[in-house]
Order: C-alpha cells, then sequence, then structure tokens
C-alpha cells in the first residue's frame, strides 16, 4: 500500500479523508442531546469526555498509519480537518437554529489544524529524523 499512495497521495488523501468522517460519525455524529444534571440542572454535552477521547485518539492513530502507508504528511493534516469539520458543521447546522455552529465549526476547523499539523509533524520528524533521508529508489 506505502507505493500506491506515494504514487498518487491525492488518492491516500482521499481515503483519510473517508475513515475521518466515519471517525466522526462513530463516536460523535450519533449524539446530539444534552445531558441535564439532576442536582443543578446545569447542562452538557452533546459529547461525553470518553467519547471525545476516543475520537481524537483514533484520528491520531489514523493519522500516524497514513503517513506510515505513504500519505504525504500535510495531505493526511489537510484532508483530515476539511473532512471533520466538514461532518461536523454538517450535524451542527442541521440541530442549531441560532447560527452558532459557525462559531463551533471556525474552533473545530483550528482545532483540528493545529492538532494535525503537530501529528503530522512528530510523525514526519520520527520516520526521518534530521541528517538522515529516505533511502533513494532507483
Amino acid at each position: 500500500m506505502r507505493s500506491i499512495f506515494r504514487k498518487r497521495p491525492l488518492l491516500g488523501a482521499l481515503v483519510l479523508a473517508g475513515a475521518t468522517a466515519l471517525n466522526w460519525f462513530a463516536w460523535l455524529g450519533h449524539d446530539t442531546r444534552y445531558q441535564i444534571d439532576p442536582v443543578t440542572q446545569v447542562a452538557s454535552g452533546p459529547y461525553t469526555v470518553p467519547q471525545v477521547a476516543g475520537c481524537v485518539l483514533t484520528m491520531v492513530v489514523l493519522l500516524v498509519l497514513a503517513v506510515l502507508a505513504g500519505v504525504p504528511r500535510w495531505f493526511a493534516a489537510a484532508a483530515m480537518t476539511v473532512s471533520f469539520t466538514v461532518a461536523w458543521t454538517a450535524q451542527a447546522a442541521s440541530v442549531d437554529d441560532t447560527g452558532l455552529y459557525m462559531v463551533g465549526a471556525m474552533m473545530v476547523a483550528v482545532g483540528m489544524t493545529v492538532g494535525t499539523v503537530v501529528v503530522a509533524a512528530v510523525t514526519g520528524a520520527l520516520l526521518h529524523p534530521r541528517g538522515r533521508q529516505p533511502a533513494a529508489r532507483g
């Protein structure tokens, strides 16, 4: 698979974008209800900490695996950011009648950008430490 994505980075990015959207749906996409604390009547949610942690951990694994499979790290970061942000925004827009979902969408986009760039950079640095270039294929 490594050679397929190296020769066709866009294909790898598209596969990763699809996996990212599925990850969003599996962890967060079906949950739109808020939880009300019976004592304080304070609403929280709709996501719980374990849901978000599971989603983030899965995205880290997906990004690392994609880079290991040959998807260029910046393509991978961009594909994940766009895919997750679009999936989140589409769902949020469908249940929000205040228009504030756009604020959340911007926050998701910024958070995804920072997170994916950091993970991609660290993964790239571990794969290709300074001074060591990947062996040339000829």
